[in-house]
């Protein structure tokens, strides 16, 4: 009766995926490192080229008809379609393949593009850039239709890849690529394999995601640095204004006083505020894992904060700290403000609503390089640019018939899982739904720990094993 159920348990898409996986590990994790061996930042036109021409002749290798998706500036999207005959439904499946900017010094071992297998707290997990954010997702995609192809597992709807190449940089030319393509990437859902599962570690599927959007505010001081004992206390000091100006955008807990920020907020239903207090809490472990020793919030859960929005200080700069420190003041200083939006805000709306409130705070803004007359006439200038490739938020019901089956798909795989209403991190959902006519659900298989953006970015092989298994649920779904 064992070797009866095992046989029967091989035959489901997961099950098939799981068979597959452990007896063809060595094969997929050849695959996977060959490709993170190619450097992928978005900028880097050749390497980027280099990913795309790679990923065809993956796809097509597997028999899927692939070609790129192309406009002239922009790198490649790479598509591929598998057409079921008689099919009622059409899924398509997003990834990205490009990957955040690196440096190299910041890596143990200085190697973001040479993978590394490291076993830590008893689990192996590769080391490298994109290993988590987002071609594993890639490859566990590619090793899903290798386990269903041989358990000789049908596919019951049309299937189809659309994987970017600048994600990583904010997608400004994706929905133009869409939309010349519409007829290809139309779908009934877009499922987007991207983000971290819940820090339980338990597969997750998400209904939304945040829109983003930056400014970068640079504040004036003197038109040369100046010796900090002859000229303190005169000579007003860029660093220090910045500091008193992004101060004031937030008090203690974290709650944004910029007037309106929390305007036009979407509130969140019955079935969405009944996932989050379903969802395991987490905050507790998390502190302990980052040495945190107060978070701010004014005690809601992580889970329930990110369905605000936030605006928080990617970077600042002026002058020069550490061993190269200078008794100076300095002539400038700059800061990246990161905003991300929740459903029923306008990225450009919030990003008016921060530059109104620096008016309020004496500045005068202007959007260029301000001359001399400009310094001389106004006590305190700012120069606000605004990144233009900001987008909204974008949620999709939790009780649509397609949502209901991609939540029984996953579930076949992993049993219960965990439903966020929203994801903490920004997709442009939005370019896809509007180009592809089409709603979008987050299914992501990265381990929450996996240093996402930053240096020595990993996959826990843990969950690409788990993930190959999502992934061939999904694509053998209906």
């Amino acid at each position: 009766m064992l070797l009866c159920n095992l046989a029967v348990m091989a035959q489901t898409p997961a099950g098939a995926a799981s068979t597959w996986h452990s007896a063809h590990q060595a094969e997929i994790l050849e695959e996977f490192t060959t490709l993170l061996a190619i450097p992928n930042v978005a900028s880097d036109t050749e390497n980027i080229q280099r990913n795309a021409d790679a990923l065809v002749s993956m796809l097509k290798k597997r028999g899927v008809e692939a070609r790129q998706l192309t406009t002239p500036g922009a790198p490649p999207v790479v598509f591929g379609e598998i057409k079921t005959p008689n099919a009622k439904r059409t899924i398509v499946f997003y990834a990205h393949y490009d990957g955040q900017p690196v440096t190299p010094a910041e890596w143990e071992g200085n190697a973001p593009f040479k993978p590394t297998l490291r076993k830590v707290n008893g689990e192996d997990r590769i080391y490298a850039r994109s290993a988590s954010d987002d071609k594993a997702a890639i490859i566990a995609q590619l090793a899903a239709l290798d386990a269903l192809h041989a358990a000789n597992i049908p596919l019951k709807a049309n299937v189809r890849f659309v994987w970017e190449g600048e994600e990583e940089a904010g997608s400004p030319h994706l929905e133009a690529i869409l939309n010349a393509h519409r007829e290809l990437v139309h779908g009934d859902v877009w499922l987007v394999c991207d983000g971290p599962v819940d820090q339980s570690r338990k597969q997750t599927v998400v209904f939304g995601a945040r829109g983003d959007s930056h400014v970068e505010i640079t504040i004036f001081g003197p038109t040369r640095g100046l010796h900090s004992g002859h000229y303190g206390n005169w000579a007003p000091n860029p660093a220090m204004m910045l500091a008193q100006l992004l101060a004031s955008m937030k008090d203690g807990d974290g709650k944004v006083l910029i007037p309106h920020f929390y305007d036009g907020i979407a509130p969140l239903g019955p079935l969405e505020k009944q996932a989050i207090a379903e969802a395991p809490v987490n905050d507790e472990q998390l502190k302990q894992e980052l040495a945190l020793g107060h978070v701010e919030g004014g005690g809601k859960k992580l889970l329930e904060l990110v369905n605000f929005p936030t605006l928080n200080i990617n970077g600042m700069s002026a002058a020069n700290t550490g061993a190269r420190a200078n008794n100076v003041i300095p002539t400038r200083a700059v800061a990246t403000i990161d905003l991300r939006l929740v459903l029923g805000e306008r990225w450009r709306e919030q990003q008016d609503r921060v530059i109104d409130f620096i008016r309020s705070q004496g500045y005068f803004v202007v959007d260029s390089e301000p001359s001399r007359d400009v310094l001389l006439a106004h006590p305190k200038v700012a120069m606000v640019t605004r990144d233009e490739a900001g987008y909204d938020a974008v949620r999709t019901p939790m009780d649509l018939p397609i949502a209901r089956d991609v939540i029984a798909a996953v579930e076949s795989a992993h049993g219960k899982i965990v439903k966020w209403p929203t994801m903490g991190g920004s997709v442009p959902l939005g370019a896809m739904e509007r180009a592809a006519n089409t709603r979008t659900i987050i299914v992501p298989i990265a381990n929450h720990d996996n240093n996402q953006h930053s240096s020595n970015e990993n996959i826990r092989l843990q969950n690409l094993w788990d993930g190959i298994e999502t992934m061939a649920a999904l694509i053998a779904m209906e």
